[in-house]
């Protein structure tokens, strides 16, 4: 789809303005990558992580860049790579050329194709993210980002709780209390792909807590939180694997407990019914925010208009054109409350964090 550069610039630095630092706020973009991931977020100490970073071609990374631009940013500190698979790495050089970056943190690279392909494109589409200038950091279950916290705002972390199948241990108290719904996870047996590895992490901010599993599918999300929860309860889970019924595992969800469900998803991927029904099966769910309206369900199954930041014309002339409108998190300096905007259609919501 074509972007409106110029109009999407003006849009954001309208909407993102960052010019009063001494605000403290923890903000958390979602940008418009049509089906892959891109997450930025800008701490309270004004460090930036990018978690993925879109595909190759010029449209998400410009997507990308504006938004940083808009939020004043002139690079990306922490660069934070799930997986292997295109959609969540092949943005990152185009993104490098005009916002350098400091650190990358990764899983180790495979030597052939992360599917286990015999054919494959990967060793020509990874050569642009090997010649990217930043320093590399192993992504393990229990890696830091070693990020800042500014003075006078609520204690920093981010943290990756899974990674190549693997978990973090489950603290003394998580073993005391094991998952009620251990028993009740369904099975579904998913061919292997390199979204089985993908890194999961949890960010926390005093009171709130934030998920983003990447694209892990069904299985693993099931060993994230059975027979012990080692990631407890959040204020907000991004749908995993943009919201595709071999991810989002109900067990999963209800377990987080999450307020509002964020999914980044675009107009045909993602957004898938399996996945809207394990969304509804979590009964602590206030609030369902998307980037794209998924045509792959019903109009009146999608998040309620307002919070739809782009509603797409998928058969009229103006089918080719995607405004790649973007939503925008906003935590409190004291991490007791959290803002969901939509620039595009004007909406806005406060809810008050688990740990408030």
């Amino acid at each position: 789809m074509k972007i409106m550069r110029p109009l999407l610039v003006c849009l954001l630095a309208a909407a993102l303005s960052r010019a009063d630092q001494k605000t403290k706020t923890l903000d958390v973009y979602w940008i418009d990558s049509e089906g892959g991931g891109s997450t930025l977020i800008v701490t309270p100490a004004n460090e930036s992580v990018l978690i993925d970073t879109g595909n190759p071609g010029g449209r998400d990374s410009a997507r990308i860049v504006a938004a940083a631009k808009a939020a004043g940013l002139t690079r990306i500190d922490y660069v934070l790579i799930t997986h292997w698979h295109i959609d969540h790495f092949g943005g990152a050089a185009e993104v490098a050329q005009q916002l350098p970056f400091g650190t990358v943190f990764q899983r180790q690279m495979p030597e052939g194709d992360p599917d286990r392909r015999a054919q494959s494109p990967f060793a020509t589409q990874i050569k642009p993210f090997r010649e990217i200038s930043a320093q590399r950091l192993p992504l393990v279950p229990g890696a830091m980002i070693p990020l800042k916290r500014a003075s006078g705002a609520a204690a920093l972390e981010l943290r990756c709780v899974a990674a190549d199948q693997k978990v973090i241990e489950p603290s003394a108290a998580q073993r005391r209390a094991r998952n009620p719904l251990t028993s009740a996870e369904p099975g579904k047996p998913i061919p292997y792909s390199d979204n089985d590895n993908s890194a999961v992490f949890l960010l926390t901010f005093g009171g709130f807590k934030f998920f983003d599993g990447g694209d892990l599918t069904w299985t693993y999300e099931g060993r994230l939180v059975t027979p012990y929860n080692v990631v407890g309860a959040v204020d907000v889970y991004q749908t995993d694997h943009h919201g595709l019924e071999v991810s989002n595992n109900p067990v999963l969800i209800q377990s987080l407990a999450p307020t509002v469900v964020m999914m980044n998803n675009g107009p045909k991927k993602g957004g898938q019914p399996g996945a809207f029904a394990a969304i509804k099966s979590a009964k602590s769910v206030q609030a369902r925010y998307q980037v794209h309206q998924s045509y792959n369900v019903p109009a009146e199954e999608n998040a309620a208009r307002e919070c739809v930041a782009n509603h797409d014309n998928l058969t009229g002339p103006e089918a080719a054109k995607c405004p790649a409108n973007l939503i925008k998190m906003t935590v409190a300096p004291d991490g007791m409350s959290y803002t969901f905007s939509v620039p595009s259609t004007g909406h806005s919501r406060t809810f008050k964090t688990k740990g408030s």
